[in-house]
C-alpha cells in the first residue's frame, strides 16, 4: 500500500520536476475520494535551504531520517554532478529496507551514484541517456521509453515523463479510479501513448567524407523514387558489394535502413508543417502506400502518424483522419 512518500531535495534541484512529485503526492485530495499520503521533503538537514536550478531557494522540513520507513522515495531532476554521500547512503538503506525508488529525468543520476542501476532496466531524458550509460555501464538503459518499471525502481524520462511515471505508480498500487481522480484535477491523461523517441530531434545521423556526401544529398532530394542497392551502386560506379560496404563505413547503418530512416525523418516534418493527408505524405516521402508509412513510422518514431500529427501539428488545419 502507497502510503508515506518522500521527496529526496538535494542542491540545483529542478523546480518543474519537483513540482510534479509534489503535485501527485503531496496535495490533499482527499474530498475526491483519493487516499491522503503522507508527503515529506527531505535534505540533507531539516530547515537547511537548498539551491534549486532557477535562483530561488526551497527549505526542506525534514532531514534525511525522513526517507527511512518509506513506501516511495521520490527523487527529482537534480542538475549536480556530484551528490552528497550521505545523501546516496540514505538512498541506498531506504531502497534495502524495502521503499519504491522512482526518479524522474536526471534523478536516475542520483540512483545509479547510490548503486541502484547496477544490472537494472532505466531510462532518463533522452538527451542524458549516453551520458547515462556511460556513467553506468552495467544500466540498462532504454532511451525510447517514457518510464521504465523495475518493480521496486521506477526511472521516469525528461520533465513531463516524470507525471506519466507518478501516474503509473499510483495506477498499480492504488488502482484506475485514483489514477483518473488525480490526472483529471492535473487535467492531463491518465496514460500516454508511445514513448519519447517522438520527441526527440533526430537531425540527418551523419558524418561522412566529402566525396561520398554528393551521393546522400541526391537521396535526400530524391526520397520520392524508388531506390534499392544496385540502383544506388550505379549512380556512383560501384559495385553493389562495394556501395553497400562503403555506405556502412561512411554512415554507420544499411543504404536501404538510411533511406528509410530520412523517409521517416521527412514525413514527421510533413505531418507537423504541412495538411497533406496520410496518402499523400506516403507518396511524397517514397512510401507509396500509407500502410508503408504507418509500419515504418511507428517503428521508428513509436506512435502512428496520424497521433504523432495530434500532438505535433503545426495548427488544427493540420489535423489528420486517415
Amino acid at each position: 500500500m502507497l502510503q508515506t512518500v518522500s521527496a529526496l531535495a538535494l542542491d540545483r534541484l529542478a523546480v518543474f520536476e519537483f513540482g510534479v512529485i509534489c503535485e501527485v503526492f503531496g496535495i490533499d485530495r482527499s474530498n475526491d475520494g483519493v487516499p491522503n499520503f503522507n508527503f515529506k521533503v527531505c535534505g540533507l538537514e531539516a530547515g537547511k535551504p537548498i539551491r534549486t536550478t532557477v535562483g530561488a531557494t526551497l527549505t526542506p522540513d525534514c532531514g534525511l531520517e525522513g526517507l527511512r520507513g518509506a513506501d516511495l522515495v521520490a527523487v527529482p531532476a537534480i542538475a549536480a554532478k556530484e551528490y552528497p554521500p550521505e545523501a546516496l547512503q540514505a538512498l541506498r538503506d531506504a531502497a534495502d529496507a524495502g521503499s519504491i525508488i522512482l526518479t524522474v529525468c536526471s534523478g536516475a543520476f542520483v540512483a545509479g551514484a547510490a548503486g541502484l542501476l547496477d544490472g537494472r532496466p532505466c531510462t532518463t531524458h533522452w538527451m542524458h541517456a549516453d551520458e547515462l550509460a556511460r556513467r553506468f555501464p552495467t544500466a540498462r538503459v532504454d532511451r525510447n521509453v517514457l518510464f521504465v518499471d523495475d518493480g521496486n525502481l521506477i526511472t521516469s524520462a525528461g520533465t513531463a515523463a516524470g507525471i506519466d511515471a507518478c501516474l503509473h505508480l499510483v495506477r498499480r498500487e492504488l488502482g484506475s479510479a485514483v489514477t483518473n481522480v488525480i490526472a483529471r484535477r492535473m487535467v492531463v491523461p491518465p496514460q500516454r501513448d508511445g514513448g519519447q523517441r517522438q520527441y526527440i530531434d533526430q537531425p540527418i545521423p551523419v558524418h561522412c567524407s566529402d566525396g561520398f556526401a554528393p551521393h546522400l544529398d541526391w537521396i535526400l532530394e530524391n526520397l520520392h523514387l524508388p531506390h534499392s542497392v544496385a540502383s544506388l551502386a550505379q549512380r556512383t560506379n560501384m559495385s553493389a558489394r562495394t556501395f553497400a560496404r562503403r555506405f556502412v563505413e561512411e554512415t554507420g547503418t544499411t543504404p536501404m535502413q538510411w533511406v528509410t530512416d530520412q523517409r521517416v525523418l521527412y514525413a514527421r516534418r510533413l505531418l507537423e508543417e504541412s495538411t497533406l493527408d496520410i496518402d499523400q505524405i506516403a507518396d511524397r516521402v517514397g512510401f507509396g502506400t500509407a500502410t508503408l508509412l504507418r509500419h515504418h513510422f511507428r517503428r521508428i518514431i513509436g506512435v502512428t502518424p496520424s497521433r504523432y500529427r495530434r500532438s505535433f501539428a503545426c495548427d488544427d488545419e493540420c489535423a489528420d483522419t486517415a
